[in-house]
């Protein structure tokens, strides 16, 4: 059954090696070389949002590739478009992975 309270934010939205008619949503210049989920939690929470253990789900497979692993992060809906919020979130991705860089 469908879960209208909540979204669902795949991995695989914000994979640089994937075209968007396998799965990507956010452009190139701001998309990642294959986030992993914990990259995605930690961003989600770097943006004020609360994520439950049971709300994350690493070994899940992205329907448009199912043969392999990529997991998902399912978060409260809030007022922002997904869209926007998935932008958001994909520079916030490349942000920490500078960080860590350094």
């Amino acid at each position: 059954m469908k879960d209208y309270d909540n979204i669902i934010i795949w991995a695989d939205y914000f994979n640089k090696n994937l075209s968007r008619t396998r799965g990507r949503k956010v452009s190139k210049s701001i998309a990642s070389y294959d986030p992993l989920v914990s990259e995605l939690v930690s961003a989600v929470k770097d943006l004020g949002i609360k994520v439950e253990e049971g709300n994350i789900n690493d070994g899940a497979r992205f329907p448009k590739r199912a043969h392999i692993k990529s997991g998902y992060v399912m978060i409260e809906k809030s007022e922002t478009n997904k869209n926007q919020f998935l932008k958001i979130i994909a520079e916030k991705i490349s942000t920490n992975r500078s960080k860590s860089r350094k």
